[in-house]
């Protein structure tokens, strides 16, 4: 279990080397304190995976190194139960001029193994993280997928109670990164505690149990997942600065944004059903009344489908479709989108959103997370299996000839 209560880091910045070296000479102060982490306070019980979030700057990798011991509380306390390993920075810990054999006794010795555990783990490491003959290389000669995946194999078979990972795991091909999230819900099923920290809001949703959004040192937002993700998105927003924080995530009625445009209502309607509930297949229409308080041209109006997971499975807006939208101040106006939903069947909410551009980073007018709750149920034409039908095409071609490249007339035409 690990408890953090009231942790606090401040840091001294001084604007020149200099003005460190004065301040020591003269006994007077020549920097101005800079506040990391405030009063952070949680916990996570065995078991558990708690993801972290917050933008570059809100105190993430402080609190990381906390929780490693690299760096010491100014007050709070922090306390743990069983050996805590992880990855911070790429590569901290290595040497790059030892090999990497050279590095896992090194490395296993920092998490904390005895040299009779890094001998017995020492092949499986080795088979863990693929490197096959490079792993009597130099780590200089190391790519950052290298780096990464040596470094993920030692911490993870350290036999942890609690292991702590951050966007280091995103360095590395699509392959290593699935089999360190298989064997992440591995450990996790086996009991082992987990701190995630990613701006990838897919992953958190589902590895994590539970999420603490950071902001300027502070916790922010403390939930599910889900909602916790909904508040980061609200903080990325870059709302006014006088705005208050959410102090929890339970979800607030009609969103956020600076309401210069509205999203006053909306639909989602099977051509078939007529209603919410709708088949895989099934052509549909989403319509959203907007209301606009003063005039805006060309903005943006956007959807995003997500599952029962909170995942996100597919979204759009007017920006990629080439559909600039303008309004007059007081006017009121319904935009409809159509499609077939070849999603397959279960429970999906749809958040809409209003802003400028290609998303809600510079001007967030009206952010509506779970506006409209529809269920897929049953499937109209081919069955398919997964989340999505794509609709392939099957050809066959007899004597085992497959489709001719296009000539070269014919990949003249194409490229006009």
């Amino acid at each position: 279990m690990i408890e953090a209560i009231g942790l606090t880091k401040t840091f001294k910045l001084y604007r020149s080397p200099s003005d460190r070296l004065l301040e020591s000479l003269l006994r007077k102060p020549r920097h101005r304190r800079y506040i990391a982490l405030d009063e952070v306070s949680f916990a996570v019980e065995p078991g558990e995976t708690l993801g972290i979030l917050g933008r570059n700057g809100a105190g993430k990798s402080t609190l990381l190194k906390l929780l490693m011991g690299v760096l010491l509380p100014d007050r709070g306390e922090l306390r743990l139960s069983g050996k805590l390993t992880g990855l911070l920075e790429l590569g901290t810990g290595f040497d790059t001029s030892l090999t990497g054999l050279q590095n896992i006794e090194r490395n296993g010795r920092l998490l904390g193994m005895s040299g009779q555990e890094i001998a017995d783990r020492r092949a499986e490491i080795i088979a863990f993280s693929e490197l096959g003959d490079y792993i009597g290389e130099p780590l200089r000669t190391y790519s950052s997928g290298m780096t990464m995946r040596l470094a993920f194999a030692i911490a993870i078979h350290a036999d942890p109670a609690c292991f702590l990972v951050d966007e280091a795991l995103s360095v590395g091909d699509a392959h290593f990164q699935q089999k360190c999230i298989r064997r992440i819900k591995q450990f996790r099923d086996q009991g082992g505690s987990l701190i995630f920290v990613s701006h990838d809001l897919n992953a958190v949703k589902v590895l994590c149990d539970r999420a603490i959004v950071l902001e300027r040192g502070r916790v922010v937002a403390a939930g599910t997942p889900d909602a916790a993700v909904n508040a980061y998105n609200r903080i990325i927003a870059d709302l006014d600065e006088d705005a208050p924080l959410q102090a929890s995530v339970d979800e607030a009625v009609g969103g956020y944004g600076n309401r210069a445009l509205e999203l006053i209502g909306g639909e989602l309607c099977g051509e078939v059903s007529g209603a919410d509930l709708v088949s895989a297949g099934e052509p549909v229409s989403v319509c959203l009344r907007i209301k606009a308080q003063q005039r805006i041209e060309d903005f943006t109006l956007g959807i995003l489908i997500r599952d029962r997971f909170g995942q996100d499975v597919f979204g759009t807006n007017s920006y990629f479709l080439g559909q600039p939208l303008t309004a007059s101040a007081g006017e009121r106006l319904t935009v409809e989108l159509c499609f077939p939903m070849n999603l397959a069947p279960g429970k999906y909410t749809l958040t809409a959103a209003l802003h400028s551009a290609h998303n809600h980073l510079q001007d967030c007018y009206h952010w509506c997370d779970n506006l409209l709750r529809f269920e897929v149920a049953g499937i109209i034409g081919p069955v398919f299996y997964g989340i999505a039908r794509l609709e392939p095409r099957m050809r066959v071609y007899p004597g085992g000839h497959g489709p001719q490249p296009p000539s070269e007339d014919e990949t003249r035409a194409i490229s006009a």
